[in-house]
């Protein structure tokens, strides 16, 4: 266990540097967009090429990690949903607390923390997780938010700006490409393997210190805003402060994330193995152990992009987060 709090001290080391750095103001929320656009368009595509790249393609086609993360992806998202709905909460605020159970940070934290702990063989799963949960998850849970009022045209056209949004990701066409160049067995030039192999290798701690970043600048957006709705209200302008979000609505997606998740990846990974399906126990690992990270930072961006609870939903992914300094190693010696 030591080992592991070893390894995995540093990574939430600079999660907590990057939360200190933007709270305390020493880095400007302003320049916190432009973390993110490096990591997202720069550093993390070039990783996530190398590692399909480097991959035998058959790995990267993996029919049984598909079919265990996506069948388990759906089961949270709808057990989300009705819990949400049997509170009562509107269909916007169950899709995204849907999407924060079931997303994990797989790109930003998983991939170099994975790696770390499991070698380089954790990529391929990962890589079909993150490409299923951009795909397919996203998209189910921006369409779901969109039923209040909205009717199937409204779910509708929220999939297809869903679905604009995945053109627009570079990390499906990065892990596309890396498929390509895995298949046909080609060699980029030097300078350009150099170039890409550099931006990969800044993608781990820049990313790690943008979550960081992202959790603070999201609890401090949102304490503004509640500051600002009370003043408004005891003004008398008839703008009413934001309800806080009920601590047992919160505790029950952070769990769901944190204990529900990794329980039923390995559950139905280890009933599919029983029932034939080919799937290796270095790819059930990786998969256990992806489902244990804390909830995708970016669920809180998208949030707000539709309207939803995004103070809600930060509050979810800080508290896995922190959570996750606790549990990931024991879920590490556990699954291992």
């Amino acid at each position: 266990m030591l080992h592991i709090l070893a390894v995995t001290l540093p990574f939430f080391a600079l999660i907590a540097a990057g939360y200190g750095a933007a709270r305390s103001g020493a880095l400007p929320l302003a320049a916190i967009p432009g973390l993110n656009a490096f990591v997202l368009y720069f550093a993390l595509p070039c990783m996530l090429f190398r590692f399909g790249a480097g991959a035998p393609i058959a790995q990267l086609l993996d029919a049984g990690v598909a079919l265990v993360w996506g069948t388990c992806a759906l089961l949270v998202v709808g057990a989300t949903v009705v819990l949400a709905r049997r509170q009562r909460l509107a269909w916007n605020e169950a899709a995204f607390g849907a999407l924060v159970a079931a997303f994990p940070n797989t790109g930003f934290m998983g991939l170099p923390l994975l790696i770390a702990i499991l070698g380089a063989q954790a990529a391929s799963p990962m890589i079909i997780t993150i490409a299923f949960d951009m795909v397919l998850t996203s998209s189910l849970c921006i369409a779901l938010s969109r039923l209040d009022g909205a009717g199937a045209q409204g779910a509708a056209r929220a999939a297809r700006q869903a679905l604009r949004g995945i053109v627009q990701n570079p990390m499906p066409w990065a892990i596309l490409l890396g498929g390509l160049v895995s298949a046909t067995g080609l060699a980029l030039p030097g300078p350009a393997e150099r170039t890409i192999a550099m931006l990969g290798d800044a993608a781990s701690p820049v990313a790690l210190f943008t979550i960081g970043a992202v959790l603070a600048r999201s609890a401090l957006l949102a304490r503004e805003h509640r500051a600002s709705a009370r003043v408004a209200e005891a003004m008398g302008s008839g703008v009413r402060a934001p309800s806080q979000a009920r601590t047992a609505d919160l505790l029950s997606v952070a769990a769901i994330k944190m204990l529900a998740h990794p329980l039923l990846v390995y559950g139905v990974a280890r009933a599919a193995t029983a029932l034939g399906l080919p799937l290796e126990r270095n790819a059930l690992v990786a998969i256990v152990l992806v489902a244990a990270l804390p909830s995708a930072s970016n669920v809180a961006m998208l949030a707000e992009r539709f309207g939803a609870d995004s103070g809600r939903i930060a509050r979810i992914i800080l508290w896995t987060t922190v959570a996750a300094f606790f549990s990931f190693p024991l879920a590490v010696g556990w699954v291992r």
